[in-house]
């Protein structure tokens, strides 16, 4: 699992669907990190929503889920949708809301609603090494999801993607510092982090498939790119982004492919 927002978004998913328990996406969400802060964005929210505001409260996963399923209970033409929005890569974001601009910076959100109508954006955030802060926003008009890439152009992108990425980390080998670990150490690392979170049952084999696939370009791009920002100039930080750039962008692509195919698999109206 590559981020807090996946986890969520698939797992409440699955919960909703009646295939997972409420303690099994509380025990997902939390192995992100010790301490989970929930509150809300504005006071607005706080009163519509029974959050916390201004202040977060150290409640854990539990007032996500309870969030979730009133806007569910409310709607039941509510969905579930994973952003993993970046500079220039707008694409599912309602536009010129707070939820935009939080998850752009946090490059990843979930979208709660029916589309048109009135939902919530939930947004995570690093507060310190083992503390992690979810923001509920409002959003005025869930809007419609970006369109996503089929399993099968996801599988085809993501190999293409794996020998550029090896390409791009051997050419940049040299931005290494004297007895630093082994590239391949560190992707090793990398691969053991994501593997750590776990994914629901009901989630095809082929969404497995992808979500690891789209983990290893995720690594080595990474590693690859540490190595990079030491370039001296700034033509080679140049060039490193303009290698790198279209590998993320094909790494997101996949996963909001496979988190979308994973969804619908539980929870057919998402």
């Amino acid at each position: 699992m590559s981020c807090p927002s996946t986890t969520l978004a698939v797992w409440a998913a699955s919960w909703l669907a009646g295939s997972s328990s409420p303690d099994d996406v509380i025990d997902a969400v939390q192995a992100w990190a010790p301490m989970h802060l929930v509150g809300a964005a504005d006071a607005e929210v706080s009163v519509q929503w029974d959050l916390p505001w201004p202040d977060p409260e150290d409640a854990g996963p539990v007032l996500l889920l309870r969030a979730v399923r009133q806007v569910s209970e409310r709607d039941r033409e509510a969905s579930i949708a994973l952003v993993l929005p970046a500079p220039g890569d707008v694409r599912g974001l309602p536009p010129g809301t707070a939820f935009a601009g939080a998850a752009v910076q946090a490059g990843e959100g979930v979208l709660v609603g029916a589309h048109g109508r009135a939902g919530i954006g939930i947004v995570p955030s690093v507060e310190g090494p083992d503390v992690l802060r979810w923001t509920v926003f409002p959003v005025p008009a869930i809007p419609v999801p970006a369109e996503q890439i089929g399993l099968g152009e996801a599988e085809y992108e993501l190999r293409q993607a794996v020998r550029e990425a090896a390409d791009a980390l051997a050419s940049m080998r040299g931005g290494f510092a004297p007895g630093e670990d082994d590239p391949r150490a560190r992707i090793a690392r990398l691969l053991a982090e994501y593997a750590h979170h776990g994914y629901p049952g009901a989630i095809p084999d082929r969404a497995l498939r992808i979500f690891d696939t789209a983990d290893q370009v995720a690594a080595i791009l990474t590693v690859a790119g540490d190595a990079g920002g030491r370039a001296q100039s700034a033509a080679g930080a140049a060039a490193r982004e303009d290698t790198l750039r279209p590998l993320w962008s094909a790494v997101r692509a996949a996963r909001l492919g496979a988190a979308g195919a994973s969804m619908r698999a539980v929870l057919p109206r998402t």
